[in-house]
């Protein structure tokens, strides 16, 4: 078993909103899976303001393996904010990010540090050749990495998720950038290095109910594509531009018209009304597109933390088989 005070091969970092069917089973997983290849390692699970029994298992499961951490947050703050406290806390030569519910293998988070360690990487995220959700929700993500793919200025991996391991030097890297709103695996391609994909299958949970609800998919796609990507800001010029040039053209027609005594009866009127509601329309995409970005400008000048820490959880008296919790005011 690892010593406290030894830094172990491989740190771990588990998001977990209301998982308390998973933990336990995903726990023993990965014990088993990294135990046999002889893998030292440590595993920081991030209560993201579960409502559920999270926290008290993740207290129990620290009492039995000192390998085994948990930070409990004040509130429900966000997948990718769990991620970046994870990040900010976990120990590790190298550090893994996966989902608690299951659909990331134990099996293929050793296979990703294996792979990163033989190519000499720096990165080695996790390339989801299949998925069990249903057939709209697979199109749905296929789109969406297109889309950013096409639309980002960096060159982000198609059906990358955040299942990945970074070596200690790329998650310090990532832990310095200062954004309060984290697209996690935008900001890992942006830092750059040597970044390898590896294939991997994705599961169905094991348990519950999926936790990332159509509308919070929305906001991550939305925060990827602002994040990354400025073709937003000048779609909106060139709609601009189109519609002053499709205005000015229509204004001349209705001249045209008007001068040679071919105007319609009520084209005019109707013209109008049509003109009116075609330019409130695209004033109000264009204020959309723009209120998304001055948004984000906001969040990031008011400058909170990305998250808050409750409570600590980690066994420190191991010769008495306890839990040491504290908590942050």
């Amino acid at each position: 078993m690892l010593s406290y005070d030894r830094q172990p091969e491989l740190g771990i970092v588990v998001p977990a909103f209301n998982e308390e069917e998973n933990i336990p089973i995903l726990w023993r997983e990965l014990a088993a899976t990294l135990d046999a290849a002889g893998c030292s390692f440590e595993v920081l699970i991030i209560d993201d303001g579960s409502t559920d029994q999270t926290a008290n298992i993740i207290r129990d499961l620290a009492r039995s393996d000192p390998r085994l951490r948990g930070l409990v947050l004040t509130r429900n703050f966000g997948h990718q904010a769990a991620i970046s406290v994870g990040l900010q806390h976990v120990r590790g030569a190298a550090i893994a990010i996966m989902d608690a519910d299951l659909q990331d293998r134990p099996a293929d988070a050793l296979r990703l540090y294996q792979e990163c360690r033989a190519a000499s990487a720096d990165v080695a995220y996790a390339i989801r050749r299949s998925r069990q959700e249903g057939p709209i929700k697979r199109a749905a993500y296929h789109v969406f990495y297109r889309v950013l793919g096409r639309l980002a200025r960096i060159n982000i991996p198609l059906d990358s998720g955040d299942f990945c391991v970074m070596d200690r030097k790329t998650v310090d890297r990532l832990n310095t950038l200062p954004e309060r709103l984290r697209f996690v695996r935008g900001l890992r391609t942006w830092i750059g290095g040597r970044q390898i994909g590896v294939p991997v299958d994705r599961d169905t949970r094991r348990a519950g109910i999926p936790k990332y609800t159509v509308s919070k998919l929305l906001r991550l796609a939305v925060d990827g594509l602002v994040s990354f990507s400025d073709v937003p800001l000048r779609i909106a010029s060139v709609i601009g531009f189109t519609v002053s040039g499709l205005s000015l053209l229509g204004m001349i027609i209705v001249l045209v018209w008007k001068v040679t005594g071919d105007l319609p009866s009520g084209a005019g009127v109707a013209t109008i009304a049509l003109s009116i509601l075609f330019l409130g329309g695209v004033q109000l995409l264009t204020a959309g597109i723009l209120g998304e970005y001055v948004g984000r400008i906001f969040d990031e000048v008011k400058a909170r933390p990305v998250a808050l820490i409750g409570e600590h959880i980690e066994c420190l008296a191991r010769e008495h088989n306890t839990v040491k919790t504290t908590s942050d005011e």
